[in-house]
This record gives C-alpha cells, structure tokens and sequence, in this order.
C-alpha cells in the first residue's frame, strides 16, 4: 500500500504538467503528406514572429513534419510559456517541443527592470502638470471649506448653541474636503480609487465605534442634553443619587459642586439616561417636619396651634398654604405632620425647617402638648402585682416649666449666594460649557 501511495503521488505533478503541456499543443488532424517547403514556412513565420518582440532574441526555432523544437534562453517563465502559446497559433504546426531556458545573466535580466523604470518615470514627469493642477484644485476648495466655517454666521444665528455650531463647521469642512477630493481624482481620472477609500474609511470607522463606544454615547448624549437643557447654571439638582448646584455642561461630563464643596462630574451618557430632580426650576419649595404630641391632648387644638406658628413664620409663603395633620399614633405620643412653603431664592430650606421645628415645638411646651418622655420601671422578682399597676404609668410626676420662645432667627439663603458665587468663578475661568441661560428648556 505504501508504494501504490508513493506513485500516485509522484504521478500527479506528472499528470498535471502533461495536462498543462497538451493544452498548450495544437488541436486538429494532422495531415498525411510530409511538406518540407511547409516546415520552412512554419519556421520562418514562427522567426519572424519572435523578431519582432522582445525578449525572445536567442531563441533558435527548427521544424520537423510539423514538429516545431524551441531552443535558447529567455528572460522568465512566462515569457518561455508564452513561446508555446505563439507558436500553436502558426498554420500547420503539430506539436512544440519548448526547450527553452531561463536565462541567468545578470545584465539581460536587469534590463527589463531599467526599461520599465524609465518608462515609469517619464510617465511620472508626463503625469507631473495634471497632478499638480489636481493638488491645487484641492487645496483652494479645502481653503474655501475652512474659511466658511470659521465665519460666525450663519452657523451661530443657526445653531441652538456654541457646541451646535461647531458641528455645523466639522460638517461644512468635511464635506468641502470630499468633494475637493471627488475633483482632484477625477481630474486625475482616478476617481475608481474614491470607492476603495470610501470603503476602508467606513470599515475603520465601524471598527472605532465600537472601539470607543461609551465615548460616542457621551458625545451623542452632550449634542441632546445641549439642545434640550433640562438645566442652568446654579441650578441645584439631584443625579443618580448626587446633588449639588450645576457648574458646567461640557462635551463630556455634567460638572457639579457639592454643598461639602466638593466636584461631582457625571457622565453626559448618564445623565442623559437618569432621573434628574431639579429643584431650582420652580422659586417655592416645600419643607416638612414631624413633632409628637401627648395623647391626651385635643388634636384638633394643637392643629390649629402648628398652623398658626407655621403661618406666622415670616419666611413661609401665603401660597401655597401650610398644612398639619396627624401621621400616626405611637405608644406614648401621636406624631404630627407639618408642611410649609418658602421660596428658595431668598430663604435657606435648612434653616428655614429648623426655625420651624424650634418654634412649633416651643409653642407646644407653652401650651403642655409636648408629648411626655417614656419612662420604664423595673419589676423585680417577688414583687406584687399591686406595685406593677402602680409603676405602669408613663406620665412624669412633675412637668419641668415650659421656656419662652423666641422670634425667628434669620434664614436668608446666605450660603446658597456664596455657592453662587464660587460657581460664576470656576465658570469664567473655563469657556467650555455648553449650558446657556437664554436656551431652551425642557
């Protein structure tokens, strides 16, 4: 089995050459007289063919009833193959017996190569005034594309915003590139090559998007967020769980500071996508607060008391009104719920609940509503039941002596201004900020 193996494989190149030989031979019935005269018009014809080409000068051809045998050296294996395919087109010939070599003088095969160098570059200095024409062409459209967008309008009067305009101008000088580029090739009569860089920039293209993905999200995400603002400058907001006031929108990230005074920057791509809570969009904001009362106490009584505190704060607003009602009963008080409204421009919303909370919870211990302290009594072991009614009792034996109250304090949104002020700082140092206060609003 070896052997049978080893011939077949040592008889396929075999085969394959002797296939690629008789396709090169002449087809047709070979006739029965044998004409000397015809072989030398064979010969003759084939010399005649190989005078007037290249390459073929030491070729020596001799014909024999029709057999034409090619002897001498050549340049290269396809100008030897190429022998075969002149002759089996001469009328008469039987079959070519190519004996031709490759030459291996160095001179003879350097020529070709200096020939086609110089004829190369002759085309390239005959070439030279039309690429020149081209390359000019191209470059006064680029010059003409490019002072275009460097003008301010229209793009300004056009675009929402500064960010916008700018891609009007990378839109205008790209465009102005290609079709400088489309005029130059065609000139040139090269414009077949436009499909092939056209191609191999969108497959490098795709191939970078998907490379810099998060990057062309927030780059997508800044052209939205710019056009649509959901909000200013100062602005205070809460995003993803971050609240501060609005420094600056850049092409890349939302800039926040932080009441700690700290820099919060969030992704364009993020806030694009999060819940955001502006609480600067409207001046009355609402505040809250929980006090307890004691259970015995009338309700409704120490309703009307909360209110009319709530009321007469001078920093809470006459509308919206404020309101109290009862959260919930708890085992030794009852909370109560409170609301009031102020208006945040001018008033701090910390300091505000808190003067609420001190003085609601003041007027409540003038009156003996505050809800009393738990107090617990430790049974010990042995004692009677008589003792343990008797130390169940949550009520104080004594009230301590209810202290006046004061007036409220100053609640001006003193550190909210300071905040304000560092932002219009920090803002003037840096002119990237895709935030206007004229532009429109969600």
């Amino acid at each position: 089995m070896r052997y049978i193996a080893l011939i077949l494989c040592l008889s396929l190149p075999i085969a394959a050459q002797s296939q690629s030989t008789a396709s090169d031979q002449p087809s047709g019935t070979i006739t029965v007289t044998d004409s000397a005269t015809q072989d030398a018009a064979i010969s003759n014809r084939i010399r005649a063919i190989l005078a007037e080409l290249e390459g073929y000068d030491d070729i020596s051809v001799s014909v024999s009833s029709g057999i034409v045998t090619l002897r001498g050296r050549a340049l290269d294996a396809v100008s030897i193959t190429r022998l075969n395919e002149l002759s089996s087109r001469v009328e008469g010939v039987v079959a070519i017996e190519n004996e031709v070599i490759e030459t291996t003088d160095v001179v003879q095969r350097l020529n070709p190569a200096v020939e086609r160098f110089q004829a190369r570059t002759k085309q390239i200095f005959a070439f030279l005034p039309l690429a020149l024409i081209a390359i000019a062409l191209f470059a006064l459209i680029v010059f003409l594309g490019f002072a275009l967008a460097r003008r301010k309008q229209p793009w300004d009067r056009l675009a929402p915003n500064a960010f916008i305009a700018d891609l009007y101008r990378q839109f205008i000088r790209l465009a102005f590139v290609i079709g400088a580029l489309v005029m130059a090739l065609d000139i040139v009569n090269a414009t077949a090559l436009l499909s092939g860089i056209l191609g191999a920039a969108g497959i490098i293209g795709l191939a970078i998007g998907f490379a810099v993905r998060d990057t062309v999200e927030n780059f997508i995400a800044s052209i939205m967020l710019s056009i649509r603002q959901p909000f200013r400058p100062n602005d205070t907001v809460e995003i993803e769980g971050d609240t501060g006031k609005v420094i600056r929108l850049t092409s890349r990230a939302t800039i926040l500071l932080s009441f700690d005074g700290n820099h919060i920057r969030i992704p364009n791509s993020t806030v694009f996508k999060a819940r955001i809570v502006n609480f600067s969009r409207n001046a009355e904001r609402r505040f809250t607060l929980q006090l307890g009362v004691a259970p015995e106490v009338d309700l409704a009584a120490a309703q009307s008391l909360a209110l009319k505190v709530l009321e007469e704060l001078p920093f809470v607003l006459e509308a919206p009104h404020a309101s109290v009602w009862i959260e919930s009963v708890d085992d030794s008080s009852v909370s109560m719920g409170m609301a009031a409204w102020i208006n945040q421009n001018d008033t701090n919303i910390v300091l505000a609940r808190s003067e609420a909370i001190r003085l609601v919870q003041a007027a409540f211990d003038n009156s003996g509503m505050s809800a009393p302290f738990p107090t617990y009594r430790l049974l010990h072991e042995g004692q009677t039941g008589d003792a343990q009614s008797r130390g169940t009792s949550t009520t104080p034996s004594k009230t301590a002596p209810a202290l006046p109250s004061h007036p409220a304090q100053g609640v001006e949104a003193t550190e909210d201004k300071q905040l304000e002020q560092i932002i219009e700082l920090e803002r003037a140092e840096d002119g990237d900020d895709l935030l206007h206060k004229n532009a429109e609003q969600e």
